[in-house]
């Protein structure tokens, strides 16, 4: 196992020397590969906080196969949470990094559900078992679709779980997956008949075929091959199930069945063009009616993945740019008050 040297200040204001170890756990018939940041000496127990990354092959670290060049949100996460004396495990989920498709790399269209819910439940049940982790003291934040995996282990769907003292949902997926699709979908034939690079008679054909293949998938669980006007790369046979799997959950009844009184930070952004402040409300409204101490932080500037980027195009995810200073001070209270 490989461990790098990060010099942080924690919480209580003495320098220790943190580190980053590669490890892994099993979880099922796979091998997740995952890092483990922890102080480098003894001592006593820590915090100890899961982070799950969001959608498609994002790695452990924040990081995807489809955007070119290093994002590195979760990194910068532990990276925070190390500054104020927390530990953390970061991992490559099913698709992304060391841990790959493994056994499913033969049968992609078997991927459901159950598979992300299996990983995260998991990694945390490793993460209690560390000997410096303080298993009182375990949090589990989730950026973006992260944050779903992240309120299935805290209500029970993922299973049985050590207990989630603190959660973080970091520009959340905030309502059933296939209505998010739809309107990010809308919005840009919008966009593109505002532009001229389609008709208003495309767009309205292309709601039509994309509001048919919802429907079939929430009735059906499955869905056309080749769906027209470029609808097939978002939906397919291959990864009809996990559509319609995930698409059950609503956010908002999620939220509300949260164990009263767990410390909840939330985020939203007024610059983030994949997840809304409107949208992120509901996982809010969620979270009242089950009493939840919630820490509802509106950052402003700051685009999906936490970087301070106002342009509100989506498309500099892996440039150099800060991440949301606004976001660092919410947490270290959070995190100072919860953990």
């Amino acid at each position: 196992m490989t461990l790098v040297s990060h010099t942080a200040s924690a919480a209580n204001s003495s320098t220790v020397s943190w580190v980053d170890e590669k490890v892994t756990f099993s979880s099922g018939s796979m091998t997740v590969y995952a890092t483990f940041r922890h102080p480098k000496d003894e001592t006593g127990l820590v915090p100890g906080v899961l982070l799950i990354a969001g959608s498609g092959p994002t790695d452990r670290n924040g990081n995807s196969s489809q955007i070119p060049g290093p994002v590195d949100t979760l990194k910068t996460l532990a990276d925070w949470l190390s500054d104020d004396g927390v530990a953390s495990l970061r991992y490559d989920k099913l698709g992304s990094g060391g841990t790959g498709l493994g056994p499913y790399a033969a049968d992609p269209s078997s991927i459901g559900i159950s598979v992300y819910e299996q990983e995260s439940r998991s990694a945390l049940q490793f993460l209690a078992k560390v000997k410096v982790i303080n298993d009182r003291e375990l949090g589990v934040f989730g950026h973006s679709e992260g944050a779903l995996f992240a309120l299935l282990l805290a209500t029970g769907h993922a299973g049985a779980a050590p207990p989630i003292h603190a959660l973080g949902l970091f520009e959340p997926l905030s309502q059933r997956y296939l209505d998010l699709l739809t309107d990010q979908v809308n919005a840009e034939l919008k966009l593109q008949v505002h532009s001229g690079a389609i008709t208003k008679t495309v767009e309205k054909t292309v709601e039509h075929d994309l509001s048919k293949a919802v429907t079939q998938l929430r009735t059906s669980g499955t869905v056309e091959a080749n769906l027209p006007y470029g609808l097939a790369s978002l939906l397919n046979p291959t990864n009809a199930r996990f559509w319609a799997e995930t698409d059950k959950f609503d956010p908002e009844t999620l939220a509300g069945e949260v164990t009263n009184g767990t410390p909840v930070l939330l985020t939203c952004s007024n610059d983030d063009v994949l997840v809304t402040c409107g949208e992120v409300e509901r996982v809010a409204r969620g979270f009242a009616s089950s009493s939840a101490h919630l820490d509802f932080v509106h950052l402003l500037g700051v685009d999906h993945v936490l970087k301070v980027d106002a342009s509100l195009t989506g498309s500099n995810y892996a440039k150099n740019l800060p991440f949301s200073p606004q976001l660092k001070v919410a947490l270290r209270a959070f995190v100072a008050k919860y953990l």
